[in-house]
């Protein structure tokens, strides 16, 4: 338990980390512009202008503070995008709605940094012909979404036990009844994964983000069995060479990584 809080601490200081960054971006960018509004004040731009301004500074000392790449591109459109809102002049019903819908869908990806990922049927086929066909196994899903992925497994390999751990409202909301009308060898958590213990299961699915998984794999390689196996979606252990890789046809043309537990 003490080593999942550590593991835990160490992924969001760095979440954190990159949050604080961006926010200090935005306060330098937006001091440097009204630095020059004051003191060059023969420049008649608009306030969408002056915010794009503020835009691409923030944008610069993202790159120039080598923050991932997103973090770059978010800042560039942010005071825009919320200038152009507010120049609509929409009923603050609407943001507080939306706001709500974000969270549900999302839930902590603020914190996190693991959006919602969902997995193409590519993955269910593959992993359909990774899985064992005929002893027990336990598989768990780490952020199952809306569980699409546990149930077709589940349906297809009853002599498994798949668990999903979910996070964000409503997509836990809609794999928790799917699971319940759906299939009997499947079971959805909610909860943070970090805290759950990984010694129990005998496959570890992730559909994260690249932030998470170097505290993934000490959490994984000292919690599970030896001769176990980690599979990640897309997103490569840093310094770990897998011991497989699957290349998939799907939309995203995404891989999956395999990694045996020594």
């Amino acid at each position: 338990m003490l080593t999942n809080k550590i593991l835990l601490r160490n992924s969001l200081q760095k979440n954190q980390n990159s949050s604080i960054m961006a926010l200090l971006a935005q306060i330098a960018s937006f001091l440097m512009v009204a630095f020059i509004a004051v003191f060059h004040s023969s420049l008649a731009l608009s306030l969408f202008e002056w915010s794009c301004m503020q835009g691409l500074l923030a944008s610069f000392i993202s790159y120039y503070l080598r923050m991932p790449l997103w973090w770059v591109f978010i800042n560039l459109l942010f005071t825009p995008i919320v200038v152009i809102t507010l120049s609509f002049n929409i009923s603050p019903f609407w943001f507080l709605l939306f706001f709500v819908c974000l969270v549900s869908i999302y839930g902590k990806t603020y914190k996190t940094q693991v959006p919602l990922y969902l997995s193409s049927k590519n993955v269910t086929t593959i992993l359909e012909t990774l899985l064992p066909k005929q002893r027990q196994f336990s598989f768990v899903d780490l952020g199952s979404g809306c569980g699409g992925l546990l149930n077709d497994l589940a349906d297809s390999h009853k002599n498994g036990q798949f668990y999903g751990i979910e996070s964000a409202p409503l997509p836990f909301l809609i794999s928790r009844i799917r699971s319940v009308f759906q299939v009997s060898n499947c079971k959805i958590f909610w909860g943070d994964f970090w805290q759950h213990d990984f010694s129990k299961y005998d496959v570890v699915y992730a559909y994260l983000s690249p932030i998470p998984m170097e505290s993934l794999w000490q959490k994984a390689s000292k919690e599970m069995r030896s001769g176990s196996l980690l599979i990640s979606n897309t997103f490569i252990i840093p310094g770990i060479t897998p011991y497989k890789s699957i290349h998939l046809r799907d939309f995203s043309k995404s891989t999956l990584y395999l990694w045996k537990i020594p």
